[in-house]
């Protein structure tokens, strides 16, 4: 019998929260959250060794700012940190996925479907 020895963490950020890139000049609202690493394998090679982020963490996705530039990022726990500036988060698909902020956390909007 085999002992499967993956780790699973619990997330340190939640969906609807401002983080920032520890390393790179770059701020976002988190809309999902994958408990490990789940993209492709050429993503994962395009990251520098030195500093690729370990696949047992929690993964978020983000819709990111920076510079006036809008686009989604994927970012490993490690390398992001809380940013409570309040500052909003100026993304066109903010609307689509959170409905208003409240006390610096994004409310997700909630979805029905049929």
């Amino acid at each position: 019998m085999s002992i499967d020895k993956k780790i699973l963490y619990k997330a340190k950020f939640c969906i609807g929260e401002v983080v920032k890139h520890r390393f790179f000049d770059f701020r976002g609202v988190i809309f999902d959250v994958d408990p490990e690493f789940d993209n492709t394998e050429e993503w994962w090679d395009s990251i520098p060794a030195e500093i690729r982020p370990r696949k047992n963490q929690p993964f978020y996705h983000l819709f990111a700012v920076q510079e006036g530039m809008q686009y989604t990022a994927y970012v490993s726990e490690q390398n992001l940190v809380g940013d409570d500036s309040l500052i909003p988060i100026e993304h066109a698909s903010v609307e689509d996925f959170f409905d208003g902020v409240s006390e610096g956390l994004y409310k997700q909007r909630h979805i029905l479907f049929n």
